[in-house]
Formats: structure tokens, sequence, C-alpha cells
């Protein structure tokens, strides 16, 4: 086994501040260093790793067409071909009998990012037909930084336009003239702030907004029925809109209703009763959220909306699709995502479903105009569905089911949900899958956390999770406090000063799952990524002794000085979910839970950490030096590797290979740990 290398300290209160020196002789050969010794200490490992890509790429149908998407005279859809890394797309003229059946013979090739990457990092942002389906308005980050930029693609000739603007952030809007593109710029520290309009043949763009406060991130979209543009500016707790007919988009944008602290509202445009009108999902009279109407006449004031679904203390009202016969709401109650469907003229109704837990949204609207919409449902132990819901009957009928290649029987696997009893007394749900097999033995087990932000970690199922059950590996997700789960409440319960409990909830779950029988410390992995990497390296520190290996993927670990540096992208915007550690209260509660901060002199599991060098969002310092001080302090012989994704972002590797590659390699990291054959 080489040595590792050690980063050397330097004076100061943080020893390892130079490695933030970006591009430096110094950074760069301590990161080139950390991956050597990641790849000499996992050598004997490659002949696993290519088994294990092998057996993930062999249960996945590299072919496949997706489920077409009508609109207007067209079907869109993407073609994955096997040995390309990403979908082609492409667009056929739509059937008569207004099926989803392609005419290959007819189709036209409308985007081929495998010809743009040329084999290097390639993330699509915008992918917008123009209302006149002449044009594609699209963009493209090819480092990982996620600054685009932006084209126009003539679809009739093939000509393409490079758009002559900078620091981009993806986003591009048609207006209803299919001239007009609206597109947000970047500030400094990497927020979307200055909303630009360009007219096709200019060379320039007017600014239409810029919005100053360094907690708000700008965002334009057309509404479900196409008549509204939209500019949604929001923080993590307040939300303020604008409004412009999409028909005039010379015109300025109107405020719906002005900014309020702590007030959260979410618009679109769509019909009831066959008359416009202004759909708006607000917390002003409750955290979960009720929905109200308004006339679309006019822009109108805040006093005139309407209650057209009240607050619901149990209910979380998380969204709204709207299609001109029907409105769906997306609701979370007991744990699990609900779509409830208020068709005009007709009693509401719930989506019925065969699973205990699982995942459940609204995929596709389709048209304004469609009598249906389109739903993606999966468990742990069902691939996804595309399901087609009749608004108006609420009869389904399922379009599309992911393929699972070779030997594959859902019953086999058995989907569970669990509920741990946190420190304070609170049930914590735990959704878990095993072989059926292995109900009654104790195995080895893959726990996986975020708890930020108020997202929703909901049962999906993965092609690649399949080589941890086949051999005897269960899975399971803590849904911890900090996450959107139960509704607003448990959101606020894991953020600012409660954010304790979201790392208590989650040494909770995995001592519920020992003390069950289902696993035993020695046999117990954990994960997580980004604010989930925070997780984990927190309770890491905290009950080190309960797991025996931990898998951290861009892990948002040196949280105090992150916060600390108000010039880091998105660090001011963040205040609102951990606090402004320039207020000494909050600076002592952060410090007490910061990975980073909290080393201590004591054995640690087992440790995989992941960084992109390009991120963004977690710089690729908080992964080196976490893993720099964890060197110098750890009294254990347990693997300590840190792998630096050089040409990659916060996403990882953007290649669908690639990533398999990064599956492949952290499962055998897994595998070789438990003692997994």
């Amino acid at each position: 086994m080489p040595n590792p290398p050690i980063a050397q300290p330097a004076p100061g209160d943080d020893p390892y501040a130079w490695l933030q020196q970006r591009d430096t002789p110094a950074v760069l050969d301590y990161l080139e260093a950390e991956n050597a010794y990641q790849e000499a200490c996992l050598a004997e490992q490659a002949p696993l790793r290519e088994q294990l890509f092998e057996e993930i790429k062999g249960r996945i149908l590299e072919t496949d067409l997706s489920l077409p998407s009508p609109w207007g005279p067209w079907l869109y859809y993407t073609r994955t071909t096997a040995g390309d890394e990403y979908p082609r797309h492409y667009r056929c003229p739509r059937p008569a009998d207004d099926s989803n059946t392609v005419d290959q013979g007819r189709e036209e090739l409308l985007l081929d990012p495998n010809a743009l990457a040329a084999g290097g990092f390639l993330a699509l942002g915008a992918f917008n037909i123009s209302p006149d389906h002449r044009l594609l308005a699209y963009s493209l980050d090819t480092s990982g930084e996620e600054t685009y930029t932006l084209y126009v693609k003539e679809l009739a000739s093939g000509s393409v336009t490079t758009l002559p603007f900078e620091d981009c952030d993806g986003s591009m809007t048609w207006a209803n003239d299919s001239q007009t593109l609206l597109f947000a710029e970047l500030d400094d520290t990497h927020r979307p702030w200055r909303l630009r309009r360009h007219t096709l043949g200019e060379a320039d763009a007017q600014t239409v907004f810029e919005e100053p406060d360094g907690r708000f991130f700008l965002h334009c979209y057309r509404a479900s029925s196409e008549r509204q543009l939209i500019l949604l500016l929001n923080s993590k707790t307040t939300s303020e809109a604008w409004v412009l007919d999409a028909d005039t988009p010379h015109a300025a944008f109107s405020c719906l209703a002005p900014r309020q602290e702590n007030h959260e509202y979410y618009p679109d445009h769509g019909q009831l009763d066959g008359q416009w009108r202004w759909f708006i999902r607000s917390n002003q009279d409750g955290i979960n959220f009720a929905l109200y109407q308004a006339p679309a006449d006019q822009v109108p004031r805040r006093e005139q909306w309407q209650a057209l679904v009240p607050h619901r203390e149990t209910t979380m009202l998380e969204g709204l699709s709207l299609n001109a016969s029907a409105l769906a709401l997306s609701l979370r109650e007991g744990g699990l995502p609900i779509i409830e469907v208020h068709p005009q003229g007709l009693p509401p109704y719930r989506v019925e479903l065969p699973d205990a837990a699982y995942s459940l949204y609204v995929q596709d609207s389709l048209e304004f105009a469609s009598t249906r919409i389109r739903l993606r449902y999966e468990a742990l132990n069902r691939p996804a569905q595309v399901r087609q819901l009749e608004l108006a009957s609420g009869a389904q009928q399922v379009l599309k089911q992911t393929p699972v290649l070779g030997a594959f029987d859902a019953d086999a696997y058995v989907s569970q949900r669990l509920w741990a009893t946190a420190k304070d007394g609170t049930l914590i749900p735990i959704s878990l899958v095993r072989r059926r097999e292995d109900l009654d033995q104790c195995v080895p087990l893959y726990l996986y956390g975020y708890g930020a932000y108020g997202e929703s970690l909901d049962p999906w199922f993965s092609h690649a999770r399949l080589s941890l059950l086949e051999r005897g590996v269960a899975f399971a997700i803590a849904h911890v406090r900090g996450g959107g789960e139960l509704g607003e409440a448990w959101y606020r319960a894991g953020k600012q000063e409660h954010k304790q409990n979201t790392f208590d909830d989650f040494i909770a779950c995995a001592e519920h799952l020992i003390s069950e029988g289902v696993t035993r410390s020695e046999r117990l992995a954990i994960s997580g990524g980004s604010a989930g990497g925070l997780l984990i390296g927190a309770v890491l520190n905290q009950r080190p002794q309960l797991f025996r290996c931990a898998i951290a993927e861009v892990p948002f670990v040196d949280v105090l000085n992150t916060m600390l540096d108000p010039d880091l992208p998105l660090t001011v915007t963040e205040y609102d979910e951990w606090g402004n550690p320039e207020e000494p209260e909050v600076h002592a509660r952060i410090k007490a839970y910061a990975p980073y901060e909290n080393v201590k002199a004591q054995a640690y599991p087992a440790m995989l950490v992941i960084a992109g060098y390009n991120d963004s969002r977690v710089q690729y310092w908080e992964a080196a030096k976490w893993v720099a001080r964890l060197r110098t302090r750890k009294t254990d012989d347990n693997l300590l590797l840190l792998k630096t994704e050089m040409g990659a972002g916060h996403g990882g590797m953007s290649g669908r290979y690639q990533g398999l590659r990064d599956v492949a390699l952290e499962y055998a990291f897994v595998f070789n740990e438990l003692g997994v054959v």
C-alpha cells in the first residue's frame, strides 16, 4: 500500500486555506497526488469495477426511444444509441390519429450532443423550440462550471448562430413572436441576477430587470397557457413575481405582488370555467400553502386573490399543473407524494397507486388544451413508468415502462416503510428495499441521506442498485428533517438553529436498522452528496463507530469558512438556509457541527470522497481541506481516499457511460469494505 499524500499545514487559523488557490502548481500537484493515491489503493478492484460496469450496462436498453411528446404539428422525442454518451433530439410529423407512433422516414434530427461534446464534458441547459416551430434555442456548458453559451438553430436550413453573450445561466425563454428571447446573466457570485431581452438578428440585448439583493435568484418562464411570461425572483424564504403578455415582449413587466419577507408565492396562468385566470400558490395563510385565483383581465392586486383550495394543516401543496379542463395539485401527505385532480365541473379525486412507498410527479402536462397529462411513477423495486391520466375520468394507462434487461423480477424484492424514533421522540421515515429471501436475515446495508433545502428524497428505481440487491446488500433512504418529505414544518425543523436534528435523525435511522436486525455497524455503508455530504461529514464526527464505510460526493463540509465568504457563489442566498455566521450566535452554531471544524483525533470509517474541480456550488477545496485534516488527525488505518474529477462540476462526469463507471468505482469500494463478494 503506498503512502498517502500529506498536505503541509500553513500558519494561521485555517492551515489548509492554501488549497483554495485554484490553478496554482502546489494545489494541482496535491490533487493529482491524491488521485494517483486513490487509483493505486483501488487498483486491485479494477476487475470488479469492470465487472460491475458491464453488469449495470447490461441491464440498460442502450438503444431506446423516449415517449414522444405532442406539440402543434409535431411529435418531439429523444433516441439513445448504444455506445453514445448522450441522447439525440428528434421530431417527426404528428400522426393524424393523434397516436405516439414515430415516423422514422420523416423524422428530423434537431440536436446531437455527442457530436458537440467531442468526448469532453457537455451539459445541455435550455432546449426550447420557438412557438412557430422554426427555431431551436439551446445552451451548452462545456466545463461543468454551469456557465453556458447560447445558440439558436434554424431547423429548416440547419444553420446555427452563436449568441454573443457571456456569463449566462443557460435559460432561454421565447416570446410568442418567435423572434424575442429572454435570458439570464450571472453575477460575480454565480447568481442569476439580470434578465436580458434579445431580438434575433440584432447584435446586442436590452436589460429588462436587475435584482440587486444577493439572496434572490432570477428566473423567467412561460405560463401554462403560453399567453404570459413570468419573471420569478425568489430567495429561500421570500418571492416576488412580475408578469408580461407573451404577445408584447417589448413592453414592461408588471409586479403581481410586491415582496414581503417570508411570503412565498408562485403564479401560473390558465382557465377556470372558461375564463382566463391567474392561479397563485401562496403561503400567506399557512406554511403548507394554499391556492388562490384572480381575474386575468388586468394584473390583480393581492387583496383580489380569492381562495380556491384552502390551507390544510396536514397536507403540503407543493405544486400545480394547469390544463384548460382541469388543474392537478401536487400534494405531500404522510411522507408520500399525492396527485389530486380537480376537473372543471366534476368532483376532485386522488390518483390511485399500487405501492406503499414511491415517487410520483407530473412529468408532462402536454398542450394546454389537452384532456390528458402524463405522470412519472416508480418505487424502489419498480422501474419508472410513464402513466397517461385522463383528467376527467381518472383512468390511467401505462404508456412506457423503463426496461430492465436480463433476469429481473420486481417481486423478488420487498419495498418497506419503517419508522425510527429520533432523540426528541420524533418518528423518522425510512424507505428500505431488500431481497425477499433476506427478510429475516442480517445483511449489509447502504444507507443514503440528504436533508436540506426542503428537498424530498422520494424512493426511486435504479438499474445500478440491482448490483447491490442481487448481492444481498439492502438499500435504505433516511428521510431526515431538513428535507421536505413531511411538509414545510419538516423542512424548518432541520435548518438554521435546528440543523442538529438532521444529524440526530440520520443516526437514529442507522440505530433503528441495527436494532431491528436488518444490519450491523460493521456491515453498514453510508452515502450522501452536496448538502448530503455535510450530513455524512457531521455524523462521522459525532458517531464514527456506527458505520463501516462512507462515501461523500461533492460534500459541503467547510460550512463555516464558506458562509463567512460572501464573494463565493451562493453564499449570500444560503444565509436563509444555514444562517449568517457574522452573527456570533450563528457562528457558534455552525462551528459546532461543521465537519471540517470538528475533525477529531479518533478512529473513522473507511472513506471515499469525490470532488469536482469545476464545481461552482461546492468548491473542490472543501473536500480537499477536509481530507487533508482527516489525514493528520484520525487514529485508524482505514482507507481515506480523495478523487477530484478535474474536468467536471457539481454533477460529476456528464456522459451516461462515464456516470456508470463512477457508480462502479463506488460500489466496488463498498463491497470491499463490507466483505461482499
